[in-house]
């Protein structure tokens, strides 16, 4: 079940926006719990301080007491997976968006069929990265490592490799290319002959690296820099 925030200042875009998604959902046969605000501020006290937990925020951008820019800014260190899609009628905050990483953005003259799409797309998105995991198995030793927490994989000393996720370092006695063919995924992609990345956990790659969600950048090799951006257009195409 996917766990939604609408917030807008103006109950009946909350009611409208709510109507779209659920039919959105209901046709994809995706289950959904939704939470509505008319305030900003409750929102973000619902998740900085009781820890409410959303997969998908809906945001309006313009709102007086705080914008959808402030609100998103605030949540992600607490909620950095969640997905964002932004509703507005001021295409300049395009760019900005983009620039905060947000999931989509929807203009206000083109309401219904764009929020249906990108609430779609954003559900499948999410069952996908909430799905698969990587079980290590060693003596006296089982850990489960869920695909969309996993950062990169690096080559560690003689035949180990490192796995870099939000729960730290596991040491696992294999090859790059062996976990790479037990992932058995389009989300993973080789940027060095040392290193495995996720792609869903790339921001941007500008100026030879690859800069991700943890705040890390790593550096992708000149031989696989074109082969790198193919793929990840070729699976946001995919997903998106």
């Amino acid at each position: 079940m996917i766990q939604i925030a609408i917030c807008d200042d103006e109950s009946e875009a909350v009611i409208q926006h709510e109507n779209i998604v659920k039919s959105s959902l209901q046709s994809c046969g995706i289950g959904y719990k939704i939470v509505t605000y008319t305030q900003s501020s409750n929102l973000l006290y619902d998740i900085t301080d009781d820890h409410f937990f959303f997969d998908l925020i809906l945001l309006d951008i313009e709102m007086p007491e705080m914008t959808g820019m402030e609100i998103s800014e605030k949540i992600k260190p607490h909620l950095p997976n969640v997905k964002i899609i932004f509703i507005t009628s001021h295409i300049e905050y395009a760019i900005d968006a983009f620039e905060l990483s947000i999931f989509r953005y929807v203009p206000k003259s083109n309401l219904t069929d764009r929020l249906a799409s990108a609430v779609s797309d954003a559900a499948k998105l999410i069952e996908l990265e909430a799905g698969k995991e990587y079980i290590i198995q060693a003596a006296g030793r089982m850990e489960k490592i869920p695909y969309k927490d996993i950062f990169y994989i690096r080559r560690g000393g003689g035949k180990n490799s490192m796995i870099v996720s939000s729960m730290g370092i596991s040491k696992v006695r294999k090859s790059l290319q062996q976990i790479f063919d037990e992932l058995d995924t389009s989300e993973f992609i080789f940027i060095d002959r040392g290193c495995i990345v996720n792609i869903i956990q790339i921001m941007k790659i500008s100026d030879g690296m690859a800069y991700l969600k943890n705040g890390e950048a790593l550096p992708v090799s000149r031989s696989h820099l074109q082969e790198v951006k193919r793929q990840i257009n070729q699976f946001w195409g995919a997903h998106i």
